[in-house]
């Protein structure tokens, strides 16, 4: 894993935490949109040792998060089709 993919997933938590404070989301409701989104950043990685050699991004992690095993399917799809 790259310094530059820990950067990247370490702003984009804070940046989550910070928007949930700002809208008033409650802590429960943000630790586990958190906690999803890294299961999806690992299942992403088990993935790609695999060999599907797929950019792990912010957005991919959470839909792979949101919607798990068939959110990952769709982004193996995604990603081969485009």
């Amino acid at each position: 894993m790259t310094s530059t993919v820990i950067i990247s997933f370490a702003v984009g938590v804070l940046a989550i935490l910070l928007i949930a404070k700002l809208i008033g989301l409650s802590i429960s409701l943000i630790i586990k949109f958190l906690t999803n989104s890294v299961i999806g950043a690992f299942m992403l990685i088990i993935v790609n040792l695999f060999g599907a050699n797929l950019d792990i991004t912010i957005l991919k992690a959470l839909l792979a998060g949101i919607f798990g095993i068939p959110g990952v399917i769709a982004i193996i799809i995604w990603d081969k089709m485009l």
